[in-house]
């Protein structure tokens, strides 16, 4: 009988670990001015482009909103980019007149099983789209064991899954040509107009969130066009961190 009631309490007290390290949860980072990362970025771009690079981000204000840093290329001469990030290093910038949330990789306080959105829409992104439309949907899958240059962490995934849409621009083109008759030329002008194609296509996320990096330690993003084929890859990977105390 004693056995008995020493394996049931042993069991509740299994339970009660299991049970406290599914319900985790973490809360939003102190960010500090002097906060400093260092990345290993790896960018792929179809079959065969692969280029390698680091970059450093220093944070040097923080308000109650806000993380303002600066993002400078390892190695580089040139002055780093002042940007801003919300306090939860969610992308900001203009679209279409609004500042809008483009890319919210965490949401505080995160536990596994969370999800999210981040939806926009934006007209004439750029000279070949009419619009573009994002959408993606995050969820936090739980803690996993990710090795990368700073060391090893153990770290709550987050995956995003997303697809998007475009309209091409309408195009013309003006083709010019000479027609010769006996004694004459005439100069022949054709305009041919391309009316507005849409494009679909789809997205892959995944952030690797330590808390004793108060960031993401590792990150791949894919990005795929029409047919499923994948166009690009960037990873980052923590190569050092130095944080306030």
């Amino acid at each position: 009988m004693k056995n008995i009631l020493v394996w049931l309490v042993g069991l509740g007290l299994g339970l009660a670990l299991s049970f406290n390290c599914l319900a985790q949860s973490i809360d939003l980072p102190p960010v500090k001015a002097g906060d400093t990362w260092k990345y290993r970025n790896t960018t792929e771009k179809g079959a065969n482009g692969w280029t390698q690079s680091y970059d450093e981000i220093a944070v040097y204000r923080v308000t109650s909103s806000s993380i303002y840093f600066t993002m400078k290329q390892s190695g580089s001469t040139q002055p780093g980019k002042d940007l801003i990030a919300g306090a939860d290093w969610s992308r900001l910038r203009d679209v279409n007149g609004t500042e809008t949330v483009v890319g919210r990789p965490l949401s505080f306080p995160l536990s596994p099983g969370k999800t999210w959105e981040v939806q926009y829409t934006e007209q004439h992104p750029n000279k070949l789209h009419k619009f573009e439309k994002w959408n993606t949907k995050f969820t936090v899958v739980g803690f996993e064991t990710v090795e990368v240059p700073a060391g090893k962490f153990k770290a709550l995934k987050i995956e995003g899954e997303g697809h998007w849409t475009a309209e091409l621009e309408p195009t013309q083109t003006v083709v010019q040509g000479a027609q010769s008759a006996e004694n004459n030329t005439t100069m022949v002008t054709q305009v041919q107009k391309t009316s507005a194609i849409p494009a679909t296509g789809r997205t892959y996320k995944a952030f690797w969130y330590a808390p004793e990096a108060k960031r993401w330690v590792k990150s791949v993003e894919e990005y795929y066009g029409n047919g499923g084929v994948r166009s690009d890859r960037f990873t980052t990977e923590l190569d050092s961190f130095k944080l306030v105390d």
